[in-house]
């Protein structure tokens, strides 16, 4: 079954779609006003436990270099335009979402 992910960077909200049908919602924390999360079409190229520093448990990176979906050591800024564009999640969600979810699956940020 087909998996894909959508960000909509207007409610701070990841979607998990089965098909056509979401199955799971995330809240996330996204890019600030000088660092916007970056709109459009990408995948996940590659996925990586314990990555260090701010980016928690876990880190998915998007075909669009430098920027993906992570956990965070700083759980209080999920819900808030905080990130230097990346998609943060609280460390549980990212670590579900990464079991379910392959490297190639596709990802679309939405305004």
């Amino acid at each position: 079954m087909a998996y894909r992910i959508i960000v909509d960077l207007s409610d701070r909200m990841l979607y998990l779609l089965q098909e056509d049908t979401v199955v799971n919602g995330y809240p996330v924390g996204i890019g600030r006003m000088v660092t916007q999360t970056p709109t459009g079409e990408y995948r996940i190229v590659n996925k990586q436990a314990q990555p260090g520093g701010p980016f928690g448990a876990f880190w998915m990176g998007l075909s669009k270099p430098h920027y993906g979906i992570h956990g965070t050591n700083d759980p209080a800024s999920i819900g808030h335009y905080v990130s230097h564009g990346c998609i943060r999640m609280y460390n549980e969600d990212v670590l579900a979402l990464s079991q379910i979810v392959p490297i190639g699956t596709r990802v679309t940020i939405r305004p």
